[in-house]
């Protein structure tokens, strides 16, 4: 249906002291919103991810979406952007995707959504023969946007090029001041040789530079797609307690409270915070032919 202001010219009429003028139509610029969201790469599985209907059973659900609301009313006049860390199914992807909606309709920014896998798979297939694209053709948007969510950071198996690559995104949109919001399961153990940790997928630069740019905010709660929803029964989540090897193996656990991300052998509610800015060694970009996967 045609906008009745402008009949979908862009343009509509108005009057300014008696005299007619021609001014952009409110229409337009939500088309244009909707365009940029069209090709944001918001995969159809996350459409229905709003602010207004993100899951807050927890208190730290509520932590996170407060902070996620403020982030938004404060953008673009933010001095960090979000790194969201828990375990699967607490709804980490669910608020990236929704405050990167949420900046994009109510700021005009320019953003992007990408996990982290998949950008990784975009780079490596430039180094193919006959590729049209070269690397930085891939990350050249990726850098440039005015909002970045990367999701799911540390789920490729490291190697060097992983860790450059990333390092690379990350230290660019640093230096950039540019806000990015990370979606991760990682976690930040004190055994910088510990499979999931921070330090062995990322490195120790990379893990400096997520924590000086980011605001790292903790989600903990049940894995909503394996419990059988947020609205789950008291009988629901006592049987994901019991049964289900994503649940945490120690007497305090209870459904009642949030469930915390295991770091080595230990509960930790929080993220430690680093002893130095940063790690040894400079990673490097050199570009040229991808790393092992």
């Amino acid at each position: 249906m045609a906008c009745a202001l402008c009949d979908d010219t862009g343009w509509k009429t108005i009057e300014v002291d008696g005299v007619s003028r021609v001014t952009r139509c409110d229409c337009w610029r939500t088309r244009s919103t909707q365009q940029a969201l069209g090709t944001a790469g918001i995969q159809r599985r996350y459409n229905h991810c709003e602010l207004d209907n993100f899951e807050q059973h927890y208190d730290s659900l509520r932590n996170a979406h407060r902070k996620a609301a403020a982030f938004v009313e404060r953008f673009p006049v933010v001095d960090k952007g979000l790194l969201l860390m828990g375990a699967h199914g607490v709804g980490k992807t669910h608020l990236a995707v929704a405050i990167l909606k949420a900046v994009m309709r109510t700021k005009g920014a320019r953003g992007y959504f990408y996990e982290t896998g998949d950008l990784l798979k975009l780079v490596r297939d430039t180094y193919s023969a006959g590729a049209d694209l070269n690397e930085m053709d891939v990350l050249r948007p990726v850098l440039a946007a005015d909002i970045l969510v990367l999701d799911d950071l540390g789920v490729e198996k490291t190697s060097e090029w992983v860790q450059e690559t990333l390092g690379h995104v990350v230290n660019i949109r640093y230096s950039e001041r540019r806000p990015t919001v990370f979606t991760t399961n990682l976690i930040d153990s004190d055994d910088p040789l510990h499979p999931k940790s921070f330090m062995y997928r990322l490195g120790p630069r990379t893990r400096s530079r997520l924590f000086e740019m980011c605001d790292w905010i903790v989600m903990e709660a049940i894995d909503a797609r394996e419990v059988g929803g947020p609205d789950a029964t008291p009988e629901q989540i006592h049987r994901w307690e019991k049964h289900s090897p994503a649940a945490p193996r120690t007497p305090e656990r209870s459904s009642k409270n949030a469930i915390p991300a295991r770091t080595g052998g230990q509960l930790r509610a929080e993220p430690r915070i680093p002893r130095g800015r940063d790690g040894a060694g400079d990673l490097k970009w050199p570009g040229g032919r991808a790393g092992s996967k």
